[in-house]
C-alpha cells in the first residue's frame, strides 16, 4: 500500500519544486573570458610573503631554537632562568661582563657549585614552554670558558610536571678559552610546555655561555635551523617572493635598535642580540621577554627564500627610526653609512668570490650568487624627510647598479594626504616600485576591487605590501582570522590580478603568530610550540599563488570588469605551462548563483575542469589549532561543452576554475 505523505511532508515536497524551479528559471551570471587576445604578463613574483618577527614569528617561532635568553643578553640577564639549588651553599651564578673585549656577546655566566650530587642548577622556561616530541632526539651545546675542579654538567628535558624525560651529561673542559660542547638527548614523550634543566654535580667554577637546545627535526634537517612545519606552510604557497626582515623592526622606535644586516650573519655567537621593538609596542599586549637573538639572520632568509623558489625582498632603513615612535632620523649629509650599506648588501647577494661581499657569502656555505633583484629602501615612512633620503640611496644604487628595483614606501595609509603626497613624489622621481599598504575593514576591500583599474600606467609600478582585513578595526584585540575577511580579501585580489600589469608584487601581513605570545591580530598562520595550522586566509593567497598563471585574461561580466556587481567578482590568466584558463570567482552574496564561463577564441576544451573551492555559509567561521582544516580547500570537477562551463556558484564562495585548452 502507498504511503500518503502527511501535512509537512508535502510541504517540503511542494517547497523542493518550487525553488528547483525558481532555481531553473534564475538567469545565470555569464562570464565571458577571452582567451584569444590575452593581455599584460604577470610577474612571476606576483603573489609572495612578508615576514617580520613580529608575534614570536622568529624568536619562539621560525627559529627552532628552544633556549630563551641563551646568551644572558636581555635587559634582565637571567630574564628566562630560574636557579635551583638544596640550600644557598649548594652553588651561585655570577653575570659577567666582557663590554669592548666582546661586544656582540658581551655577558656569560660564571657558576660556582659545591653540590656533588647535582644540588645546584638552572632551568630554562624556553618561549611559553619547549615543545618536545616523543622519541626526538634534541642537540644540545654550551659554550664553556675557564674551568676548576672536577665538574660534571648534566642537561635534561623536564616535562610540564617537572619530571625528566630525556637526560644526558657532559664534563666542562678545563682551559682558560672558551669551547663548544655538544651532546644529544632523546625526548621520552611529547610535552608541549617542557623546559630544560643544567646542574652541576661536583665542586669547582666554569663560565658558560651560548647555552642552546634545537630539535633534529628542522627544516632540511640543518643544524640549528628552522621550525619545519612553518617552513613547509610557506613552501606549500610556492610563493614568487618573501619580503624580509619586516616591517616595523626594519625602523626601529630609534635608530639604535633598527635593524643591521650586518649584524646578523656569521656564527651566532657573534651575532648582536638587541630588544625587538615590538617588546613594548602596546601596552595592551607587552611582552617583555621579546627580544632578536638574530639567529634568523639575511643568510637564513636568503637561504629560505632559495629553498622555496622565492624571490628575496630585503627591505633596509633608510635613515630613519619609526615615525610613530621617535621620528628619529639621520642627517643627510651622515647617511653614507646607511647607503653602504645597501651597496654591500647587494655584493653579499650577487657579487662573485673575487668581491668582498661575494666572498664572504661564499665563506658561510654559499659560493653561488642569491640573484637578488629587489631592494626595498624604508617601510612606512612618509614626509619629505623620506622623500629626500630616498633620493640619496636611487642615487646611488642605480649609479652602481642599474638593475636592481627599488621599492619605496607610499606611508602606512592607502589615502589621504601623505598618501597623495608620496604618491606624486615617487612618480616625480620615476622610482621602480611603491608600496601600498591598507589594513581596512571586511567591507573596503569589497568596495575596492577595482581600485588600480584607473590608476596611471606611466607611473611607478605597485606593490600590495601590506594588507589584512580587519574584522573590527586595526590593532584591535578582537580582530579574527574568519571567513567573512578572508572572502572579502579574494575579491579585493580579483582586482590586483587583473591589474597585474601594473600591481607586480602582493603580499598578506602579519604573516605569522604564536598564540601565547602575539601583539597584533589578524595573522595568516597561527602556532603553538608544537602545532601549527592556516587560516582561511591563508588558503585565499594560497589559492591565488598556486593559480597565478602567466598573462592576464580579460573576463567581463555584462560588459565590463567583475568588481562587485550582483557581489560577483572575477578575473582570468593563461597558464602556458599546462595550457589551461584560470579562472577566479568569488560570490560575496549568501545566495548561490547559476553561472556560465563562456571562453571565446579557446578552440576546442577538455571535457573536464578542475574546480578548487573554498566556501562556508559561517562568515564567522575560523580555523583553530584543535580544527586546522575546519575550513579548507576541496577539489571539484565540472565539464566543459562547446566552449562552455556551466556551474553553481555557492554562496559566500571563492572558486578556482582551470579549463585545459586541446
Amino acid at each position: 500500500m502507498k504511503a500518503i505523505p502527511n501535512m509537512k511532508q508535502r510541504f517540503v515536497l511542494l517547497f523542493s519544486v518550487l525553488f528547483s524551479t525558481m532555481l531553473s528559471a534564475q538567469s545565470p551570471a555569464v562570464f565571458n573570458v577571452d582567451v584569444a587576445h590575452p593581455g599584460a604578463d604577470i610577474s612571476p613574483s606576483m603573489w609572495g610573503i612578508f615576514f617580520e618577527d613580529i608575534n614570536m614569528g622568529a624568536d619562539g617561532g621560525l627559529y627552532s631554537e628552544l633556549v630563551k635568553n641563551r646568551s644572558f643578553e636581555f635587559n634582565k640577564p637571567l630574564m628566562g632562568w630560574k636557579e635551583v639549588k638544596k640550600d644557598p651553599a649548594s652553588g651561585s651564578i655570577l653575570i659577567e661582563n666582557r663590554q669592548e673585549k666582546n661586544a656582540a656577546n658581551p655577558r656569560f655566566a660564571h657558576v660556582t657549585s659545591h653540590a656533588p650530587k647535582g644540588e645546584y642548577g638552572l632551568v630554562n622556561e624556553g618561549f611559553r614552554g619547549m615543545g618536545l616530541k616523543k622519541d626526538l632526539i634534541y642537540d644540545f651545546s654550551v659554550w664553556t670558558g675557564t674551568t676548576t675542579g672536577n665538574l660534571v654538567l648534566h642537561a635534561e628535558l623536564l616535562n610540564a610536571a617537572g619530571e625528566v624525560i630525556g637526560a644526558a651529561s657532559l664534563v666542562p673542559v678545563v682551559s682558560n678559552g672558551w669551547n663548544k660542547q655538544t651532546v644529544s638527548l632523546q625526548c621520552r614523550e611529547t610535552e608541549p610546555k617542557g623546559s630544560l634543566r643544567i646542574w652541576f654535580a661536583g665542586n669547582g667554577s666554569t663560565d658558560v655561555d651560548m647555552i642552546s637546545l634545537f630539535p633534529t627535526d628542522t627544516w632540511k634537517n640543518r643544524p640549528g635551523g628552522l621550525r619545519g612545519d612553518l617552513v613547509q606552510l610557506l613552501a606549500d604557497m610556492k610563493p614568487g617572493f618573501m619580503r624580509f626582515p619586516g616591517g616595523c623592526i626594519v625602523e626601529g622606535h630609534d635608530l639604535s635598535v633598527r635593524y643591521q644586516w650586518k649584524k646578523t650573519i656569521g656564527p651566532v655567537e657573534e651575532r648582536t642580540a638587541i630588544i625587538n621593538r615590538w617588546n613594548y609596542e602596546f601596552a595592551h599586549r607587552p611582552t617583555p621577554d621579546y627580544y632578536q637573538s638574530f639567529g634568523l639572520g639575511f643568510f637564513e632568509y636568503f637561504q629560505m627564500c632559495e629553498d622555496m623558489g622565492a624571490e628575496p625582498l630585503p627591505i633596509l632603513n633608510c635613515g630613519m627610526a619609526c615615525q610613530f615612535n621617535t621620528s628619529e632620523v639621520v642627517p643627510l649629509d651622515q647617511l653614507d653609512p646607511y647607503v653602504q650599506d645597501a651597496l654591500d648588501l647587494i655584493e653579499f647577494a650577487n657579487g662573485d668570490a673575487t668581491t668582498a661581499g661575494g666572498k664572504l657569502r661564499a665563506q658561510l656555505g654559499h659560493p653561488a650568487p642569491f640573484g637578488m633583484e629587489l631592494l626595498g629602501v624604508g617601510n612606512e615612512q612618509w614626509g619629505e624627510q623620506y622623500v629626500e633620503r630616498f633620493e640619496v640611496f636611487q642615487k646611488a644604487i642605480k649609479s652602481k647598479y642599474p638593475e636592481i628595483r627599488l621599492v619605496s614606501s607610499a606611508g602606512p595609509g592607502s589615502e589621504g594626504e601623505q598618501f597623495r603626497y608620496l604618491s606624486k613624489a615617487m612618480a616625480g622621481l620615476g622610482a621602480d616600485i611603491v608600496d601600498e599598504h591598507y589594513y581596512q575593514k571586511p567591507e573596503w576591500f569589497l568596495q575596492n576591487a577595482g581600485r588600480y583599474d584607473a590608476y596611471d600606467r606611466n607611473g611607478p609600478k605597485i606593490f600590495a605590501g601590506e594588507y589584512a582585513a580587519q574584522s573590527d578595526r586595526v590593532v584591535s584585540m578582537e580582530n579574527k582570522n574568519n571567513w567573512r575577511c578572508a572572502l572579502a580579501e579574494a575579491a579585493f585580489m580579483t582586482g590586483l590580478e587583473r591589474n597585474a600589469d601594473l600591481v607586480r608584487l602582493a603580499s598578506y601581513a602579519p604573516l605569522m603568530a604564536h598564540v601565547d605570545g602575539w601583539q597584533w591580530k589578524p595573522d595568516m598562520i597561527w602556532m603553538d610550540n608544537l602545532r601549527s595550522f592556516g587560516t582561511p586566509n591563508y588558503y585565499v593567497q594560497k589559492m591565488y599563488s598556486t593559480n597565478r598563471g602567466d598573462r592576464i585574461l580579460p573576463v567581463t561580466y555584462k560588459n565590463t570588469p567583475a568588481t562587485g556587481q550582483d557581489s560577483l567578482y572575477a578575473s582570468a590568466a593563461f597558464d602556458k605551462t599546462t595550457n589551461e584558463a584560470i579562472v577566479k570567482i568569488v560570490n560575496a552574496s549568501g545566495k548561490q548563483q547559476p553561472a556560465e564561463i563562456m571562453l571565446a577564441g579557446a578552440g576546442k576544451l577538455n571535457a573536464a575542469a578542475k574546480i578548487t573551492l573554498l566556501q562556508s555559509n559561517n562568515l564567522e567561521l575560523e580555523n583553530s589549532l584543535d580544527q586546522p582544516m575546519r575550513l579548507a580547500p576541496v577539489e571539484q570537477t565540472a565539464t566543459v561543452k562547446a566552449g562552455k562551463l556551466s556551474t553553481v556558484l555557492a554562496p559566500y564562495s571563492f572558486a578556482v576554475f582551470r579549463i585545459k585548452l586541446k
